[in-house]
């Protein structure tokens, strides 16, 4: 595309329609180990688009504020444009994944709190763990900004884990993405089965790209059944 400024695993980032904003377009590519596994999944940039389009709509509902500007298409929303900052924030409420590798707690144990964990924003260094005293020293972002990050990710992870209940999801973990807008800190990226952990409440069914990461077949089943169920209770 002509007027595209960047290309990430998942999305490209393209020119917007004035410099305050920028058109962001799903792509149908699965990827997982920092890029070492891909593939391309016909549709699944469309089911990104429409789950992660479904959830901002609810969270700005509920006070939060995100970069949604306006969906263009089914696979391209017009966003304002931000500086992200580079450093993930990290939501779990269920062992899963690398945090049960790391801390040998059996995977779908529940956490006897929230944990919150910052990842530094980084393809090149496979985004390495970092803690707040890390963040502040090399400038990522100043103390109150996470502060704001962390206030904002547990609002949005009990707001979350409502919707899913209704939907009969778990939400399992979820990864979110800030950026600096108008002299405040705003929700940006997307909030999908690529970016969260999503099992059926009663069967623990992995709804999400772990369907992808552990060749478990049907990925693209897992996000439609997402949709299905989000579109039943909105």
């Amino acid at each position: 595309m002509s007027n595209m400024l960047y290309e990430g695993k998942s999305k490209m980032i393209c020119v917007g329609r004035d410099d305050d904003n920028l058109i962001i377009r799903y792509k149908d590519t699965a990827t997982a180990f920092n890029g070492e596994k891909k593939a391309e999944l016909s549709g699944k940039g469309k089911l990104n688009a429409a789950i992660s389009n479904m959830i901002y709509d609810y969270l700005a509902e509920h006070g939060i504020e995100t970069h949604l500007i306006e969906v263009l298409d089914e696979t391209a929303v017009l966003v304002k444009k931000s500086e992200i900052v580079m450093v993930e924030v990290i939501v779990r409420n269920i062992a899963a994944g690398s945090f049960s590798r790391k801390y040998g707690v059996p995977e779908g144990t529940a956490l006897k709190n929230t944990v919150i964990e910052f990842s530094l924003k980084s393809d090149e260094l496979c985004d390495p763990m970092i803690n707040e005293s890390q963040i502040t020293a090399i400038g990522l972002a100043t103390p109150e900004e996470l502060m704001e990050m962390t206030r904002q990710a547990f609002r949005i992870n009990e707001l979350l884990r409502v919707l899913f209940f209704k939907a009969g999801i778990r939400l399992i973990d979820l990864k979110l993405e800030f950026g600096r807008c108008g002299g405040k800190l705003i929700l940006c990226d997307e909030i999908s089965p690529d970016s969260c952990r999503l099992w059926d409440a009663d069967t623990d069914k992995k709804l999400d790209k772990d369907r992808f990461r552990r060749d478990l077949g049907n990925v693209l089943d897992g996000y439609r059944d997402v949709l299905r169920r989000l579109q039943n209770v909105r």
